[in-house]
């Protein structure tokens, strides 16, 4: 080992340690013990409820603008993003120069504003206004 190596390191014997061989590690998972009954009966099964989807996976009622160009009439912000973005890359709206702009059509002119274009981090902020909020 070069002092160069144990100067970045600072030592650390775990990271700078030969491999082990695979010898070595059957050997090991061969003397450990097996697990036993009464190890599996304390186990408890997972009970829990499945989780509801919660923030931008939560699905909500949307705005009637955003419901004609989705085609649906509730939907989570992940994929209406995500069906925008289809739309997106299908009909090639993306500024070839700056694939961080977007050129709106009459279609995505009715979710954004009437907007010439959008810039790809605004689509989120556009967006929120089409998402109704339930209580």
């Amino acid at each position: 080992m070069s002092f160069a190596a144990s100067r970045v390191f600072k030592g650390c014997r775990a990271l700078l340690a030969p491999a082990k061989s695979s010898a070595a590690t059957t050997t090991t998972t061969a003397s450990k013990p097996k697990a036993t009954k009464t190890a599996a009966a304390k186990q408890k099964p997972n009970l829990a409820k499945p989780l509801k989807p919660k923030g931008i996976l939560k699905v909500t009622p949307i705005s009637p603008a955003l419901r004609d160009f989705l085609g649906v009439s509730e939907s989570s912000r992940t994929d209406a993003v995500k069906n925008i973005w289809t739309y997106i890359k299908h009909h090639n709206l993306q500024n070839p120069a700056d694939k961080k702009e977007i050129f709106c059509d009459e279609k995505l002119k009715t979710i954004f504003d009437g907007k010439e274009k959008v810039g790809f981090l605004e689509i989120g902020k556009l967006l929120s206004r089409h998402f109704v909020k339930t209580g």
